[in-house]
Parts: structure tokens; sequence; C-alpha cells
């Protein structure tokens, strides 16, 4: 049988009481005094004992700890572009109190990171608790009765060995635990079975009592209590792994205000745009903002702002614990000594040295721009120029710009925040948890015309509709999707870039079928403009020319504006047309406008210069003598490339020279191989043999004096050769 004693559980600061009551029974039974009874065997006893201790302890400290906490309100959300969103809450407080806060396990890091906490009206932060991550395991073995590995109620009770406790059996015996033991018993012929007992000291002596008969066990230490109701919440806390409790304490006297600020990842806000082109009025454009609310709460009349900008944000793991590896250190008398190393000095220069203030100062960031928590609340509450209400023109269609101005009060007012921009909503808006919404941030007019864009790479034929959007507006545009409607009907879809006040995009929505464009290219064969020379190297610049043209047929019975967008390449100059061309970081934008049903051509010239160098020292003649014949080279430079020429034969001649001999002693030597091979088989007293040996004789003499003109054309060559090379290495000219 098992009960609780109280339904409400233990008050404030009293013990934690378990009741139990069992008898052997056969069947489930309602006994005298109105108690369900079933029959178990021991070890299911003891798991539904502690399974029941475990939730009654809970409880208890659940109940006694709600009275000290509360919850704040979200008052205030500031979503920025970078993925991340400010999140303030705002209430008040009475006294001593906490405040628990429910935090999923990824965005913890940025809690910790960000959050900001202010107790106001005297009142402090005392401290700012959270579950660690450190396993379960850990947490549990920490404290003075173990619960990791589900002890039954023999193993929880032999933990507390020689604690007091107060037992009801069935009477009240109050006592020190000495142990469980177990005892085999007689149950039935030839059979026994296993009995725990629980051995206690109590003022009569020893006494060792069936555990199985105890209808209630009473802990007297109020620590053990403790530790034993905040072992049960680690366990309860720990079933939901996704999620960690921030406990924030505030201390003081009397009800003040209180908040706390922190910044988590959320989604990235978008914008979406309709912009109504008609020939009779402005184009008027219609943006949007979609907020959606990710988080586990309902946002209810919350102050929501939108950041435009791209501050830094990332994220950085503190909720990980963070262990380092100690060495074990030996007592002293234990160590013997041994060789010590030490490392190589480094020599730093005094002048490369960091000196605090100066070159180790900080110096402001990206994100150091961005909001801070602090900041992010000062930014929430600045008070943004309100935009103008556009002026009302009766259009001709349902998508006439008069319509959308009317339909849609427009819900954002703008502020410029040093590099970022804010849309403030102005009135609290009320989200659920996982919904989204669209918030209407700009109905104005705007400024721009129709244009039609051609990029040959896009499409080849013809151009796209385009138009060349103006914000004429005192609001930051942030990019997004533009759906276009042209005289009341939908025209297409464009994307559009940030645009900031004053500035304009191009935008284009579909194809021009109207217009149509033949582009040709035709090269022209480089041109030697310049020689010079550069200690011995021939640099030769010549001149590169395209031209590309673009023949445009407007076959529409209006008048057409078309943008040519040609490449852009830096090592290339434009030449034609002479007027400057507006210019992106990829093309050149070349306007041309086209009457009804005509044609145009826009011719494009650039050139390119580029050096070409040749090595006179090892070039071949012709080519030298190919840039001594332009008309580009001047007397200096021809006179010096002759030169050159020259002093290049003369090592040339003597180099053949030295060939020639060489080849005819190599020829003698053949020839001398022969003869004596011959030799070998003659009579040393033979006529062939006498001649042989005179001839032999004769060449030796040859080969001597080639021997001695080969040296000498070398000597001669090596001199030419430094000849030339000193008139190379000091030769410069235009």
């Amino acid at each position: 049988m098992i009960r609780h004693r109280s339904l409400t559980g233990p008050k404030p600061g009293r013990s934690t009481v378990i009741s139990i009551g069992w008898k052997p029974a056969t069947n489930m039974s309602t006994g005298p005094n109105g108690l369900t009874k079933v029959s178990v065997n021991s070890n299911q006893y003891r798991r539904a004992a502690l399974i029941v201790g475990a939730m009654f302890s809970l409880s208890a400290f659940a109940q006694t700890g709600d009275a000290n906490k509360g919850r704040l309100p979200l008052s205030e959300v500031v979503l920025y572009s970078s993925g991340v969103g400010y999140f303030e809450r705002i209430g008040e407080i009475e006294g001593k109190k906490e405040v628990e806060l429910r935090f999923k396990v990824e965005d913890i890091n940025d809690l910790l990171k960000s959050m900001v906490v202010q107790d106001f009206n005297g009142g402090h932060v005392s401290t700012v608790t959270y579950g660690s991550r450190d396993p379960i395991t850990k947490t549990l073995k920490s404290f003075g009765l173990d619960l990791t590995d589900n002890p039954t109620q023999s193993q929880l009770l032999n933990q507390v060995r020689g604690e007091r406790v107060e037992i009801l059996w069935p009477g009240k015996v109050t006592g020190t635990i000495l142990g469980v033991e177990k005892k085999d018993q007689p149950a039935g012929e030839n059979k026994t079975v296993e009995v725990e007992y629980l051995n206690l000291l109590t003022e009569e002596g020893l006494q060792s009592i069936p555990l199985a008969q105890v209808q209630k066990v009473k802990l007297l230490n109020e620590h053990l209590n403790t530790e034993l109701r905040q072992a049960l919440e680690v366990l309860a806390t720990g079933h939901d792994t996704q999620r960690k409790t921030v406990v924030i304490g505030f201390d003081g006297e009397g009800k003040r205000k209180v908040s706390i600020g922190y910044i988590a990842q959320t989604p990235v806000w978008k914008t979406s745009y309709r912009l109504v082109l008609d020939e009779k009025e402005k184009p008027f454009l219609q943006g949007w903002a979609i907020v959606e609310n990710t988080t586990d709460e309902d946002w209810e009349n919350v102050q929501v702002s939108l950041v435009s900008g791209r501050p830094i944000s990332f994220v950085m793991d503190l909720y990980q614990p963070l262990y380092t590896a100690r060495p074990v250190v030996q007592p002293e008398h234990y160590l013997t000594l041994g060789p010590q190393v030490y490392g190589e000095t480094m020599d730093l220069e005094l002048n490369n040295e960091v000196k605090p203030g100066v070159q180790g100062g900080s110096a402001p960031s990206v994100g150091a721009r961005a909001a801070s928590p602090p900041q992010a609340k000062t930014m929430a509450r600045m008070e943004g120029r309100a935009m103008n209400a556009p002026a009302t023109v009766m259009g001709r269609s349902m998508l006439a710009d008069s319509t959308l101005s009317q339909s849609v009060t427009l819900a954002a007012q703008g502020a410029q925040l040093g590099e970022l921009f804010q849309y403030q909503i102005k009135t609290p808006i009320t989200l659920a948890r996982q919904k989204s919404a669209m918030l209407p941030i700009i109905n104005e007019h705007v400024g721009g015309g129709k244009v039609s864009i051609y990029n040959q790479t896009v499409q080849a034929k013809y151009p796209l509709n385009g138009f060349r959007l103006t914000n004429t507006t005192s609001l930051h545009l942030m990019q997004g999707p533009i759906t276009v409607f042209d005289s009341g009907t939908y025209a297409g879809d464009a994307r559009v870039e940030d645009i900031a006040p004053s500035q304009e995009r191009l935008i284009s929505y579909g194809m021009d079928l109207k217009v149509e464009v033949e582009p040709q290219t035709s090269g022209k064969p480089t041109e030697l403009t310049a020689l010079k020379i550069r200690k011995g190297t021939l640099i030769a610049t010549r001149k590169a020319t395209e031209e590309h043209f673009y023949n445009v047929r407007n076959r529409d019975q209006k008048e057409k504006k078309v943008l040519i967008e040609h490449p852009f390449r830096s090592d290339w100059k434009l030449i034609e047309p002479n007027s400057k061309p507006e210019r992106t970081r990829e093309v050149y934008r070349f306007p041309l406008v086209l009457a009804a049903d005509k044609t145009a051509k826009l011719v494009v010239r650039e050139e390119k210069q580029f050096d070409e160098r040749i090595e006179l020292i090892n070039s071949p003649d012709d080519t030298i003598l190919l840039f001594v014949r332009s008309q580009k080279i001047s007397p200096k430079v021809e006179s010096a490339l002759q030169k050159v020429i020259s002093l290049r034969e003369k090592v040339s001649l003597t180099t053949a020279e030295r060939a020639r001999r060489e080849q005819a002693r190599s020829e003698i030597s053949q020839e001398q191989t022969r003869i004596r091979e011959n030799m070998q088989r003659l009579n040393q007293n033979s006529d062939l043999y006498v001649r042989y040996v005179k001839k032999l004789d004769s060449q030796e003499t040859e080969l001597e004096r080639l021997r001695q003109e080969i040296e000498q054309l070398k000597v001669t060559e090596d001199k030419q050769q430094q000849e030339l090379n000193n008139y190379l290495s000091n030769l410069s000219m235009e």
C-alpha cells in the first residue's frame, strides 16, 4: 500500500515525509481505513516507493520555490537583419525576488554573451544561475544522496548510514541507521525467501525491522532533505534536455521596476514591395516587413522595431564547461632532480612591442556600430520623423496608387541610427508563437522612370523592361522582391538591393519584345606604338583595339529609352563614345533614345596597351631587324640596336671560326684512329707502315696548331661576349 500523508506537501522548512504501508495480499482490495492495498514483491515495492517519494519531494520543492519566483512580461523586441533579435522584459517586483526564464540550449551562448539586467529604485542584482551543461549524472553525483543509478529504497538508506531517522512500524521509532541487511526466511517446504531488514540503534538498543513493513521513513537531517529535493529537481528538469532554466535574483525593498535584456537568434526579417506604374500618375511604392515569431511564447502588446544594416554577430561557446588538464605533482621528498631544459630567448625589437593605448588600443570594429543590448534599448525608444502621408491620386484601375495608400495604414516610422536604419512600429503588436505577420512600413510616391535594359549576357536579342527607381522617401529601403503592376495589370517581378534615401537602382521585371538589339564585334591588328630599352631588354609597347556595334530597332509606336550594358574591363580604356557613361563594378551603361519605329546604332571602341619584352642577348637577329625597320623607333634606339647587331655578329663569327677548327681537329683524330688500327696489322718494316708513321707525325703537328688556335679563339670569343654583355647591361634609352 502506497499513500501520501498530505496532498499539499510539506511546508517550507520541514522534512520531506514519505508514508508507505504494505501488507501481503493476493488481490487489490480496500482496507478498513479506506486505503487501496496492492500485492507486490519487494523489488516492485521499493521501486514504487522511490518513484512516489521523488514525485512528492519535487512537488514540495516547486511549491516552496514559487512563492519567491516570478516572470517578467516581454515588452520590446528589436529585430536585426543580421539574424539576431534584442528582447527586453520589464516589470515590477517587490522585495527579494527571483525571476525564472526558460531558454533553448542553443540560445544560452547568446544569452551569456549579451544579457543586461537592471534593478531600479535602490535594488540590485544578486546572482544569475542556470543549469549546467555537464551530463546529468555528473550533477547528480555532486549531491549528498546519489540518485544516478536509480537506487532502491534499501540502497538509498544505506547511503545515509549514521543518520538519525524516524520510522513508523507500526509505531514511531527513532534511531540511527546502521544499515540494511538481507536474511533468508522459510517460505514453504524446502523454500526460502530473501527479506531485507533495517538495522537501527535506538535508545532501547539495536533493533532489526523488516524493511517491507516500514510505513514511513523521515530523515531528521535538514541538510540531507534539501540535497534530496535538489537532486530530484535535477532529475525532473533533465527530462527536457532542449531547454534550460535561468534564474535571476533581485534583492531590495519595496516595489520597484526591473528589466532584463538579451540577444537571441531570430529569423532575418524580410521586406516585400509593390510598385504601381501608370502613364498619368507618379510611381507609387508600398512596402511590407515580414516578421516571424519563432520563440516559444506569444508576443502580447510588444513594441517591435526593425533595424536594417549588417551588424556583425557571432556565437561563442560560453555555456560548455571548460576543463583544463592539470599536472600531477608528487610530494617533494619523492622527487629526484632531473636535467632542466630551457627555451631559447627571442630578441624582440622594442619598437615592435605593443604599447597600451597606442598600437594595442582596441579600434572600433564594424560590429561596434551595431547595437549592443543597452544601445538597442535606447534605439528602440528613439523617435524618428513620421513619414508624410502620400497624396491621394484618383486612379483608373483597382491597383492605382490612391487605392493602395488609402487601404493600408502605415505602421512604422523611420529613424537613422548611425550606420543602421530603424523602422519602429508605431503601436504594440500581438503575435502568437510560431506565427508570422506582415507589417506595412512604406506607402509613398517615389521617383523614377521606365527604361529598357539590354545586356548581351542576359538575353542576346531582346532587352528587359526596367524601371530606374529613385528613393525620394526618407526611409532606407531594404533589399527584397518587388511586384510590378503596370496600368493596372501584373507586369512581372523584380528584385532590388538596399537603397538609401536619394539613391537610385535599376530593376527589371519582364522582356521587352518590342525592341530588338543586334550586337557585333570587330578586332583590329595590334599596333606598335613605342620602343625603349631597359638594361638589355627591348620593351615594345603595343596597342590593341576592339570595336563593338549595337544595332537597336524600336518596333513600338512610342518613344523608348534604352540602356545598353557593356562589360567593364579595368585594363581597357574607353575611347568611344566620348561622353562619360554610367559605370558599375561590372558594366558601362550607354543611354539611347529611340523614336517610334526607328533604329539607332551605338559604337563602343576600346583600346588596351601592353608591353612585349625581348631579351636582346639571345633573341634572333631577324626579330631585332624587324624592330629596326619600324617607323616608331627613335634614332637613338635604332643606333643602339645596330650596335647590338654588330657586337652579336662579331661573337657569332668568332664562334663559327672556333667551331670549324674543332671540326677539323675532330676529323684528324678520327683519321688517326683508323691509321693506328691499320698499323697493328702491318709489318713495321713495310713501306706502308713507314708512310703511316710520317702521316701521323704531320697530323700531330696540325693538331697542336689547331689546339692553339682554338684556345685563342675561345679567349677572343669570351672577350667579345663580355663586351656585348657590358654594353647591354648599361643600355637604357627611349
